[in-house]
C-alpha cells in the first residue's frame, strides 16, 4: 500500500484530497501547522504539525521518510501575521525537493490557474516561482492548477462567494464582466488520486477547470438560486474604490492574524478574471471537468448551507461590536472614574478598594477588547467577556443588587453581552 503525506491535509482542497485518497486504498498522514486542526478533519490518521514557511530539509527527511507519493495542497493568500508566501510557496519547495532527493517520490504540487512570473499578484507570482523550483529539482512531479474551487466546505473566496449570494433584498454587482471559471473539489481530488496512481505522465503541467466561462455577476446569480434565495429585487453597482479601501481594510487585519477573503490579492485576481485552459487535462483523461452548474446540483443545498452564508456576514459585525462595548467600557471607566467609585463607596466599598476595582475593570475591559483584534486570541477572548460579563453581574447581585432595578436596566443589558460572546466564540472555531 503507497504511503502518501498530504501537506495542508486540513485545508479546503487538502482535506478533500486526503480523504479521496484515503478511500482510494492508499496509506495517508497528515501534514500542517496545527495537528489540533488535522484531527478534527480526521482523528484516524497520524498528523503531523510543522510550520512549512521554517522547515529545514532535514525537518522534512525526517516527516516524508517513507513516503512514497507527497501532495502539497499548502498555501497562502497574501503575506500577514501567520502567513509568508515566500516562504510556504517557495522555500517550502525548494527544502523538500532537497530532502526528496535522489528518492523514487511523486510530488503532486497542487498550484493555481493563472501563475506567472508577471501575474498581478504576489500570490501568483510566487506560486510561479514555486513551480519552477519543482521543475527544476530532478523529482517525479505533476503541478495540477484548478481555478476557483467549489467545495461543500467554504473556506476563503468559496466563503466571500456563498456569503455575497446570500445577501438580502439587494445584490452588489462586483467586478464586472471579468471572467471566472471554477472547477469541483471533487475533481482536483479525483486528479490528484489519479497522479498518486501514475495515471498520470510524470512532469505533466495541468489546469483543472470547467470547460466555460462565466461572469462573476452571473455565478453570483447561480449561487444564489442554488442557495434556495430568490432573485434580488434591487441590483448595486459598487465602486471600484470602494472595494479598494475595502481591501485596504482587510490587509490591515491580516497583520492581527485575520484572513479576510476580500483582501486586496483577491480583488485584484478577480478583477484580472479566474480562467484556464481546460483542454490539456480533458486531452489526457478523456472527459471533462463538471460544469459550476452540474458541481451546484451534486452539492444539494441546505438549511446549514443558508444559515452559514449569513452569520459569515455577520460575524465581522459582531466581532466589532463586542470590541468596540469592552473598550468603550473601560475608557468610560477611566473618565467617569469618580462616578464609577461612587457606586461602590455609596454601598459600603472602602475608597481606596473601590478606585482598584475601577481602575481594574477598567484595564480587563480595555484588554478583552484589544484581544478580540488579534485572530490567535479572539476565540478565547470571546469566552472571555462571557466570563468576565457574568463576572459583573454576580458582582453587582453582592455589592449593589439595587443595580438590577434601576429604571435604565444597567444589568439586565449585561445579559446580550454574553450571548453575544458566546456566539463571537461560536463563529471563531477555527476550521
Amino acid at each position: 500500500m503507497a504511503k502518501v503525506a498530504v501537506l495542508g491535509g486540513y485545508g479546503l482542497i487538502g482535506s478533500a484530497c486526503l480523504r479521496a485518497l484515503k478511500a482510494a486504498g492508499f496509506d495517508v498522514r497528515g501534514v500542517g501547522r496545527s495537528r489540533s486542526a488535522g484531527l478534527r478533519v480526521d482523528p484516524g490518521i497520524p498528523w503531523t504539525a510543522i510550520d512549512m514557511a521554517s522547515a529545514t530539509a532535514e525537518d522534512w527527511r525526517g516527516i516524508l521518510a517513507d513516503a512514497d507519493v507527497v501532495v502539497n495542497a499548502a498555501g497562502a493568500l497574501q503575506d500577514g501575521a501567520r502567513d509568508s508566501l515566500r516562504g510556504i510557496h517557495e522555500t517550502a519547495i525548494r527544502e523538500i525537493a532537497e530532502a526528496l532527493r535522489g528518492r523514487a517520490v511523486r510530488f503532486i504540487q497542487i498550484s493555481a490557474a493563472g501563475v506567472s512570473e508577471t501575474a498581478p499578484t504576489e500570490f501568483l507570482r510566487s506560486k510561479a516561482r514555486g513551480d519552477a523550483i519543482l521543475q527544476s529539482s530532478g523529482l517525479d512531479w505533476v503541478i495540477l492548477r484548478p481555478t476557483l474551487v467549489i467545495s461543500p466546505d467554504a473556506y476563503g473566496g468559496t466563503a466571500l462567494l456563498r456569503a455575497t449570494a446570500a445577501l438580502p433584498l439587494v445584490g452588489l454587482r462586483l467586478f464586472g464582466d471579468s471572467p471566472i471559471q471554477t472547477v469541483a473539489v471533487a475533481d482536483v481530488a479525483d486528479a490528484v488520486v489519479g497522479a498518486a496512481r501514475g495515471r498520470v505522465p510524470p512532469r505533466t503541467v495541468a489546469d483543472l477547470t470547467e470547460p466555460g466561462a462565466r461572469s462573476f455577476p452571473q455565478t453570483l446569480a447561480l449561487v444564489r438560486g442554488w442557495q434556495g434565495f430568490p432573485p434580488w429585487k434591487r441590483i448595486i453597482a459598487v465602486p471600484r474604490p470602494l472595494l479598494r479601501i475595502a481591501a485596504g481594510v482587510a490587509d490591515g487585519l491580516g497583520w492581527l492574524g485575520w484572513r479576510a477573503p476580500l483582501r486586496s490579492t483577491a480583488l485584484r485576481t478577480l478583477e484580472a478574471g479566474v480562467t484556464g485552459d481546460p483542454r490539456p487535462w480533458q486531452d489526457l483523461r478523456g472527459r471533462p471537468m463538471r460544469s459550476l452548474e452540474e458541481t451546484l446540483a451534486a452539492l444539494p443545498a441546505t438549511a446549514q448551507e443558508r444559515l452559514f452564508a449569513r452569520l459569515y456576514l455577520l460575524m465581522p459585525l459582531v466581532i466589532a461590536t463586542l470590541s468596540l462595548l469592552w473598550i468603550a467600557s473601560g475608557l468610560i471607566g477611566v473618565v467617569q472614574r469618580g462616578a464609577a467609585e461612587a457606586v461602590l463607596t455609596t454601598r459600603g466599598i472602602e475608597p481606596a478598594l473601590a478606585s482598584a476595582i475601577v481602575l481594574g475593570g477598567a484595564a480587563l475591559d480595555c484588554a478583552l477588547g484589544l484581544a478580540l483584534l488579534w485572530r490567535p486570541w479572539a476565540r478565547r477572548a470571546a469566552l472571555a467577556s462571557a466570563a468576565v460579563a457574568l463576572g459583573y453581574m454576580a458582582g453587582a447581585g453582592l455589592v449593589a443588587p439595587d443595580l438590577w432595578a434601576d429604571p435604565l436596566g444597567p444589568m439586565v443589558k449585561v445579559l446580550p453581552v454574553v450571548t453575544l460572546g458566546l456566539v463571537a466564540a461560536a463563529l471563531l472555531e477555527d476550521r
